[in-house]
């Protein structure tokens, strides 16, 4: 009887389900993490030197590239007041790149 007892009971413990938390904020807070360190990463490559047209307008993408992956992780949590602004200043970053871009094929 003991024996079934505790069979009965090991069962009940693994087939029951977990309860899992299934929020990805931790990822996406990875993630944001990640956008955010490669837009510092090209602002760097952009104010470091004397870029190429071609070069200033390669940034130019890849910044606004970025930003809108950032801006999408920021817009799966709308209930997050701490992440609009951190999409503002990606979307910053990108204007300013393109209006380099804008400039430099202009001369």
């Amino acid at each position: 009887m003991r024996i079934a007892s505790l069979a009965l009971l090991t069962l009940a413990l693994v087939g029951c389900p977990k309860q899992m938390d299934t929020r990805v904020a931790g990822s996406d807070d990875d993630q944001l993490t990640t956008y955010e360190a490669r837009l510092e990463e090209l602002r760097t490559r952009g104010s470091a030197g004397e870029l190429s047209c071609s070069d200033q307008c390669t940034l130019s993408t890849q910044t606004c590239e970025v930003a809108e992956g950032l801006c999408g992780v920021v817009e799966r949590h709308p209930e997050r007041t701490d992440l609009p602004q951190r999409c503002a200043r990606a979307r910053e970053s990108c204007a300013e790149e393109t209006d380099g871009c804008t400039r430099c094929r202009a001369r």
